[in-house]
């Protein structure tokens, strides 16, 4: 995952510290930039062009995420030429290319945008809020965001001008989406059904491809180590989008102990997940930020993992009150 966005007012310095400020990021933006060569390979790949973004004006961009996150290398660490290309083409240059023309005001980049992610946007708002009528409004209210409708110091900004191309653009989406969401559940001080449920936000620091596969090898075993119908559970809810009270009709069961199986279910499950990834290698820091990782980032298909599964054992607790 990219780093977490900050709101529109937090992209404005005090006005005591600009100059300053951006004296020192251009020095290091100079001193980050891009080889010509490599520039332009890199902006052809990004399809910048289709986004209105000039070659000029990627080479600052990439020069600025390279000073940004010292081209991937530990703070103090000087970065090589082959080291700066490496983590330059590590980026998600095409997104990196949308999110920054997007941000700069291009029509042809928020038109591709709207093509693209407007959709998913939705979605994602909607799966976040398990509603349908707050899903749409917490996309809307994000969208304005990116758009820059806010103001500050007369200026347009949006929060896509902080994204960094070390993840995915829809992974990036999702993470805001949940801060959002959380910073609204704060102020209103509201509780929804299965609260206990929603996992950390994705990490700040994005989990790099060996992480992945770490993950992705995680998940396999967690999920195959679940019986049954732990699995079914996990499918029936998060997958199918069903509620307590249609997985309870279908189990025979009350809709608390469904409520009461997921949260437990959910707790345990990952617990071993962190358990996994740390057999796998990862220290324990490592793997709490490796689980912030959007599950479409991984080459693992969670349906065909969860889709095994047996009912009987819920549907044998007689003791359990029928759902009205």
């Amino acid at each position: 995952m990219d780093a977490a966005v900050p709101k529109p007012d937090d992209l404005a310095l005090p006005a005591t510290s600009v100059q300053e400020s951006a004296a020192e990021e251009d020095a290091e933006i100079r001193a980050s930039s891009v080889p010509l060569t490599l520039l332009l390979d890199l902006w052809m790949a990004s399809e910048a062009e289709a986004c209105g973004i000039t070659v000029e004006e990627f080479g600052v961009i990439l020069a600025s995420v390279g000073a940004k996150h010292n081209h991937g290398l530990p703070p103090g660490a000087v970065a090589d030429s082959r080291q700066k290309e490496t983590f330059f083409r590590s980026l998600r240059l095409a997104d990196l290319a949308l999110a920054h023309a997007c941000a700069l005001g291009r029509e042809a980049a928020w038109a591709r945008f709207i093509g693209l992610y407007r959709s998913s946007l939705v979605q994602a708002a909607v799966a976040i809020t398990s509603s349908t009528s707050l899903g749409h409004d917490l996309a809307d209210s994000l969208y304005a965001e990116l758009y820059g409708l806010r103001q500050s110091e007369g200026e347009r900004r949006s929060p896509l001008a902080s994204y960094s191309g070390r993840g995915s653009l829809l992974s990036w989406f999702r993470t805001t989406l949940v801060q959002r969401f959380r910073d609204h559940h704060r102020r209103t001080h509201r509780e929804t059904e299965l609260d206990e449920f929603d996992c950390p936000a994705p990490s700040p620091t994005p989990p790099i491809p060996a992480e992945l596969n770490v993950l992705g090898i995680a998940v396999e075993q967690t999920l195959r180590g679940l019986a049954p119908e732990d699995r079914f559970l996990l499918s029936a809810y998060f997958l199918d989008r069903q509620t307590l009270l249609q997985i309870a009709r279908t189990l025979g069961v009350h809709e608390a102990t469904i409520s009461r199986r997921l949260k437990r279910l959910v707790s345990d499950t990952r617990k071993q997940l962190l358990v996994n990834l740390q057999h796998g290698g990862l220290s324990k820091r490592a793997a709490e930020e490796t689980l912030g990782a959007d599950p479409r980032d991984l080459e693992i298909n969670l349906r065909r993992l969860l889709q095994t599964s047996q009912i009987a054992p819920f549907s044998n607790q007689a003791a359990a009150p029928n759902p009205r």
